[in-house]
């Protein structure tokens, strides 16, 4: 009774995943999904369009995972329905096709030739065996396996081509089931990152932008120099960054990214995707002293420099091209003599623009004074620029998966489409002193095409016959 229980229950779940109605149904969901993926922003581009939804619509898209759906539970979820639901199409369908496939008609079949329209049938004054044998040189030429059987004085033929036609849909299954292994591969082993690298400096870790979260590759990818190109009006033209790879500290490659231009090493891809400025390490100081001197030096973010006259050092412990829209500004740490602890305060490039745009405590706090270390008031008077370039870095290892399905979808729908098995019987019968001979075939597909070979092998038997 348990066997039988058994037996019940596997026999629902084939036939549920064996029906065609529910491929339609999944690949219907899957279009649904691909529309939607594509309205909604995924990743970097989500944040924008989040900032306009209400906050229970902004919930529910992060409870379904609505901005990085082709990583989300859900999606791998259908994906693994799709693909068993086509092994199981696959496999159900199978038996009766290889019976096909392996069916060896016998050439002596008179059934074929019932009904026989006259244009398939000609008299040659030749004797049978001539015409026979005539018959199967042509054949011959024209088919690879040739089978023939005499049955009482009459000679069949049996010719055949595009057996693998019945395996055109199993070629497209497999490809698909390729493309959706290689879109799983992809989802749990890959990875999409980004870095930020300023030139002539090398890093050998990325950010995930799921998660935002460190992931250290097996090399380091240094940026040897990155050259932008603008239009008069200011947008830029074209960028590009010359990278260096380096294993265990050793160069092994050095390549050109550009936009639209990605390059590759050990698997991962790097692409082109922003750039912009950080400030660099040098910075020019002009420092106003005891009696108003003015001295201008140039230091080193980091570096420790005496003040001018003796009474402790300071240096430049953070630098910012931008902050908080008040324009450039540095964060000088100051150590008196005999004093364990410093006295930390901004300096503004464009000082009194920037003090405006404070409020009032903050303006008379001396982390904003740039004169809070008495007698002494620092200005800025440059900040070093550099360049850094900002990469996407991706790695997909299902994508050569992806690529042979691809390859053999091209090949399955050729077989499809532009295939069919034909079975074509020829024979030859004694009439008189001569002889008859009858053209008969079939095909799985393409009815057309198998008139349009049974008239040419017709004319080609008539012509040699003459």
């Amino acid at each position: 009774m348990k066997h039988s229980s058994s037996k019940g229950r596997y026999t629902i779940f084939w036939g549920f995943f064996a029906s065609v109605k529910l491929a339609i149904v999944l690949l219907i969901i899957l279009a649904i999904v691909s529309i939607l993926g594509t309205l909604i922003p995924q990743h970097q581009g989500a944040a924008e369009f989040a900032s306009r939804l209400s906050p229970s619509m902004l919930r529910t898209f992060s409870v379904l995972d609505l901005f990085d759906m082709y990583h989300s539970l859900w999606f791998r979820v259908l994906l693994g329905f799709i693909t068993l639901n086509l092994i199981v199409c696959s496999l159900d369908r199978w038996p009766a096709t290889w019976k096909r496939f392996t069916f060896r008609p016998e050439p002596g079949r008179e059934k074929p030739f019932e009904g026989l329209s006259p244009e398939r049938s000609c008299l040659t004054v030749e004797a049978s065996k001539g015409a026979a044998d005539r018959v199967g040189r042509l054949l011959q030429s024209r088919y690879r396996q040739i089978r023939e059987k005499e049955v009482e004085g009459s000679r069949f033929f049996y010719a055949e081509r595009g057996r693998l036609s019945h395996f055109g849909v199993y070629f497209v299954h497999l490809s698909v089931l390729l493309i959706l292994v290689g879109g799983l591969v992809g989802s749990f082993f890959g990875f999409e990152a980004y870095v930020n690298i300023l030139e002539g400096e090398q890093t050998d870790t990325v950010m995930f932008r799921r998660g935002m979260r460190p992931l250290k590759l097996n090399f380091d990818v240094r940026c040897d120099r990155f050259m932008v190109d603008f239009y008069e009006n200011g947008a830029p033209k074209e960028y590009r960054s010359d990278l260096s790879f380096l294993v265990n500290g050793k160069e092994t490659k050095k390549m050109s990214v550009l936009v639209n231009h990605p390059v590759e090493f050990m698997g991962v891809t790097f692409y082109q995707s922003s750039y912009g400025t950080m400030p660099g390490k040098m910075v020019d100081l002009k420092i106003s002293g005891p009696g108003d001197k003015m001295a201008a030096i140039k230091v080193e973010s980091g570096k420790t420099v005496e003040l001018p006259g003796g009474e402790g050092v300071f240096r430049v412990v953070d630098s910012r091209g931008d902050i908080m829209n008040m324009g450039p500004a540095i964060m000088i740490s100051v150590q008196p003599n005999n004093y364990t602890e410093t006295l930390d305060f901004w300096v503004f490039k464009n000082e009194e623009n920037a003090l405006s745009k404070l409020p009032e405590p903050m303006r008379q706090s001396p982390k904003f004074n740039p004169a809070a270390f008495k007698p002494y008031t620092f200005f800025l008077d440059g900040l070093e620029t550099r360049y850094y370039t900002g990469l996407q870095v991706n790695r997909d290892p299902g994508v050569p998966v992806v690529w042979a399905g691809c390859f053999l979808m091209v090949v399955g729908l050729f077989f499809t489409f532009f295939t069919s098995h034909r079975r074509i019987w020829v024979r030859v019968l004694s009439v008189g002193p001569g002889a008859k001979i009858e053209v008969a075939g079939t095909a799985n597909k393409n009815p057309v095409g198998l008139e349009r070979e049974l008239d040419h092998l017709m004319q080609n038997i008539r012509k040699e016959g003459r």
